[in-house]
């Protein structure tokens, strides 16, 4: 085997958080290797409590983990549950990692979030743009717990050698995605607004802000792979962006989410909401050179995304 390369071959991975959208998404793509893919639940084993962390990990002894547990949500619930959003990201990211290093575990990935990188970062933002200026304030206590994961899986890196890497995905959608009315992300509650003005038969759909910020979007099955590839082919300390490297802005999205759920009216837009970043996108040159690129198009992983809502949500 190549130096830094990492087989998956008749290894025990456990995927933490795998009931979310990213981790439902990677227990898909790990079926297709030769790997025994662990999972526990939440009732079995809360990730808040380090006694019970520690214990399964030290009783099941994966050889690698991919960090995908997280409490997560959008604009307004970042806003409405500051101290739930920095308390239970680092002490679930500080429980796994750490306890990962107790048991011995071979690899581990840790998922970040592209809210990380400072509020009027040069766009489209690299890796070195981290901690180069303030926050956008709206979701800067979960961008301090995840800024926190990635310093601990550099930590452990360097004073124990562990062979811990953390990648940085930009806007996600897909299956399992949160439909919450209040806690979801952009295109889940767009896919919830159109599905529902269809239904009722209105005439005008709501969306906030200016429908003018920039944002990147990728279907969480892209990154998936995008995570198994990393997992065996990157080992070093600076964390990697995982993007597509296309931007729409917020009115284009709705545009076409409204076109692939099939609702005809207009858009009224709330001005007294906030547009959250001005302009969002990553550049995935470091990854992207090392030889991988997503395969979905906005489109076609709206269509995706939408069916997974009709058969589960709506």
């Amino acid at each position: 085997m190549e130096p830094n390369k990492y087989s998956l071959t008749g290894q025990k991975v456990w995927v933490a958080g795998h009931k979310g959208m990213v981790g439902s998404a990677l227990v898909r793509r790990l079926a297709t290797e030769d790997c025994e893919v662990l999972t526990v639940d939440r009732t079995k084993v809360d990730l808040r409590r380090q006694d019970a962390v520690e214990g399964w990990l030290k009783e099941q002894k994966p050889d690698a983990v991919f960090l995908a547990a997280a409490k997560v949500g959008g604009i307004w619930a970042n806003n409405a549950y500051p101290a739930e959003f920095l308390y239970e990201n680092l002490v679930i990211e500080s429980n796994i990692i750490h306890g990962a290093y107790l048991a011995g575990v071979k690899k581990l990935c840790f998922l970040g979030s592209s809210c990380i990188y400072p509020r009027l970062a040069e766009q489209p933002m690299k890796e070195e743009a981290l901690l180069t200026g303030p926050l956008e304030p709206t979701n800067q206590w979960y961008a301090i717990a995840k800024i926190t994961g990635i310093m601990m899986c550099q930590a452990y890196r360097r004073q124990y050698g562990c062979d811990y890497i953390s990648a940085m995905p930009t806007n996600l959608f897909g299956a399992a995605d949160n439909y919450d009315p209040q806690g979801s992300h952009v295109v889940a509650s767009l896919i919830q607004k159109a599905h529902q003005a269809k239904l009722s038969g209105a005439k005008t759909m709501e969306l906030w802000g200016t429908g003018s910020p920039l944002r990147e979007f990728l279907y969480v099955d892209d990154l998936a792979d995008a995570l198994v590839f990393l997992m065996k082919n990157y080992s070093d300390e600076p964390h990697v962006n995982v993007g597509i490297g296309v931007e729409h802005t917020i009115r284009q999205l709705a545009e076409t989410v409204v076109h692939v759920v099939g609702f005809q009216g207009e858009f009224v837009f709330d001005l007294t909401k906030p547009d959250g970043t001005p302009r969002k996108l990553m550049d995935s040159a470091r990854l992207h050179g090392m030889g991988w690129r997503a395969k979905t198009s906005l489109e076609d992983g709206l269509k995706s995304a939408y069916a997974w809502f009709l058969s589960n949500r709506a």
